[in-house]
């Protein structure tokens, strides 16, 4: 019997996911994710799946996060006509980010034009996918509920795990048997955190694999308590009070929004923080924060006791609005302060937080705050290295604003919290693990880092290359 395993995506990187395992010439496709960077750079990546869709078996998808679904759409749109297994939740959310990403799309198609039009030049760029792909890609998921094991071909079965990263995200353990011989492998998606608010933590009773695919994003930075966060939270929030002034949060949609909700409504409710206005505005993070209603099976106790025993929405207070139109999004620049701001992309790199910066980045008395990873290349990266002077929508602005970060919230583990989970799963099968999503410093220090730790050999997975599995 041979097993390989090899990358097309998110291999000494963080974004883009698309992992392979391939069991006696037949490929099983873990995510079909988009590379989120520089536009060139991204648009140039994202139209090459490195694989034939027609040589797929099955494809599983971990959790709905742009960079792990948002290729789903090309990927049957180019001919796979298999299943993409995914939990309930994480089909739901995939739905709405590749709809989201297609409208995206189609606005920067018509605006390209435009700017080609008056220029004179000729116009060649057309979007990856459309609407009808994303209800195509959606149309082909089917929703395996956590810890239900199926066999996807021929005597391999496959079986999710709850990552505790967002919500209905999944850990997917393959179990290969052939022969009598048994192998698994398990890829960790990616990784959440223990003691985060809303979902549960990373599920650690999973049978023993022999190997792991892990992500490293976090491999050469902790995160900060959300004891100090919540601190910081307030001492930034405060200080916007007295100047009257704003917080501008570029934040991504599923998850990270819905938490700093929470956050804040804790904030205001033990009166750390008067009523402020806060407003999401995102109508995908609105209609995030839906579907997060309609999932209670993945809260944790705390928040599912309030949900469902005593009929308290964490995700809504009287201080919280949600805009619903182009129209209340432009009116939130008219005004003043003290006002806090949620919008999307996490990474600036598209959507109305865009918009948002360039009437507020000059702003002395506007807080720019980061609040997840930001890749290489993007603008929220270049924001929160505090360059002084950034290009938007073709314009140059100089930045006045303050830049605060805060890494508590992120959803991802840690070097530290990873190894943690690592520790408290059964390594007693376990001959390599494969680390991807990171850059290669973050990559280098994780491995070296679980080394010291006596964990079995890491091995940082480069593009493309073939890896054997005994």
């Amino acid at each position: 019997m041979a097993i390989n395993f090899y990358s097309l995506g998110a291999a000494e990187e963080v974004t883009g996911s698309r992992h392979i395992l391939e069991v006696d010439g037949k490929v099983y496709m873990v995510d079909c994710g988009a590379f989120q960077g520089s536009r060139a750079e991204a648009d140039r990546k994202n139209r090459n799946l490195g694989i034939s869709a027609d040589k797929i078996e099955a494809a599983v998808l971990t959790h709905g996060h742009y960079d792990h679904c948002g290729l789903m759409p090309v990927l049957t749109k180019q001919g796979y006509r298999g299943n993409i297994y995914a939990t309930p939740a994480t089909r739901d959310i995939a739905s709405l980010i590749m709809m989201d990403s297609a409208h995206i799309q189609a606005r920067d198609a018509e605006y390209l034009r435009k700017q080609a039009r008056q220029k004179g030049e000729t116009f060649n760029w057309t979007p990856l996918y459309d609407e009808k792909d994303a209800i195509e890609a959606t149309g082909q998921m089917v929703g395996l509920s956590y810890k239900r094991p199926l066999f996807i071909g021929d005597n391999i079965k496959m079986e999710f795990f709850d990552a505790g990263h967002i919500l209905g995200s999944a850990m997917a353990l393959f179990t290969i048997n052939k022969n009598g011989k048994e192998t698994r492998v398990l890829c960790s998606g990616d990784l959440g955190r223990k003691g985060m608010p809303i979902i549960r933590d990373p599920e650690t009773e999973i049978p023993a694999p022999d190997y792991l695919v892990l992500e490293s994003t976090y491999g050469n930075r902790l995160h900060d308590t959300i004891d100090n966060a919540m601190v910081k939270l307030g001492e930034i929030a405060a200080r916007m009070v007295k100047n009257q002034g704003k917080i501008i949060i570029p934040a991504f949609a599923i998850e990270r929004t819905q938490e700093l909700v929470y956050y804040f409504h804790l904030l205001e409710d033990s009166k750390v923080i008067p009523e402020i206005p806060i407003y999401v505005d995102s109508p995908m993070a609105t209609n995030a924060t839906t579907i997060f209603q309609v999932h209670p099976e993945c809260y944790d106790q705390d928040v599912h006791e309030a949900f469902i025993k005593h009929h308290q929405n964490p995700f809504g207070f009287n201080s919280l609005h949600f805009t619903s139109s182009v129209a209340e999004s432009k009116a939130l620049n008219e005004h003043s302060g003290p006002l806090v701001i949620i919008s999307a992309d996490g990474m600036c790199e598209a959507g109305r937080i865009q918009h948002h910066l360039i009437h507020n980045i000059g702003d002395p008395n506007t807080t720019i705050l980061t609040v997840g990873y930001m890749a290489q290349n993007t603008l929220g990266r270049r924001i929160r290295n505090k360059e002084t002077e950034l290009k938007i929508h073709g314009q140059f602005l100089k930045r006045r604003a303050a830049v605060e970060e805060i890494n508590a919230f992120s959803a991802h583990a840690d070097y530290a919290e990873a190894a943690s989970w690592l520790s408290s799963i059964d390594c007693s099968r376990l001959k390599k693990i494969f680390l991807v999503h990171g850059e290669p410093k973050a990559q280098a220090a994780f491995k070296k880092y679980l080394a010291e730790k006596n964990f079995p050999p890491a091995e940082i997975v480069r593009y493309g290359e073939n890896y054997e599995l005994d």
